[in-house]
């Protein structure tokens, strides 16, 4: 993995920064990383969006079935889905203007990146917040 892929500058912006995440992938199954994640997001004062065809409300926020019917700007966009259907979702998160990408933990799309940032949108990619936090000792 190039470490580029994980730029501090970019994961400080996403964690220091930026408030509303869209999590791709995100339902009500508590066994499910995203939903772990979430709540964990949630409790460093983060607004979280589930994205998922159900459009299930999850930890007491409504969800939407695509990025494009979120009502109001995202600042990132939270990819829990696998490798080959990922680049979708970063392509979109550029369309409706969001201000990052993150692709979870194996979560791996160099094109992808290399459109996303070439966009002028922060990404990071194959890391977790949780992972990110922990490294700062928060």
């Amino acid at each position: 993995m190039n470490a580029a892929r994980q730029d501090d500058d970019s994961v400080s912006l996403m964690l220091d920064d930026l408030i509303t995440w869209a999590i791709v992938g995100l339902s009500d199954n508590p066994a499910r990383t995203a939903h772990s994640i979430a709540l964990l997001l949630q409790q460093r004062g983060k607004r979280i969006v589930p994205i998922h065809p159900s459009a299930q409300t999850v930890h007491g926020e409504q969800g939407y079935a695509t990025l494009a019917e979120v009502p109001f700007p995202i600042d990132v966009v939270d990819v829990f889905r696998r490798s080959e259907d990922a680049g979708e979702f970063a392509d979109q998160a550029v369309a409706i203007g969001a201000k990052a990408v993150w692709f979870q933990l194996g979560v791996i799309d160099e094109d992808a990146f290399e459109r996303t940032t070439a966009a002028g949108v922060a990404m990071v990619m194959d890391t977790c917040p949780a992972i990110e936090w922990r490294k700062r000792g928060v």
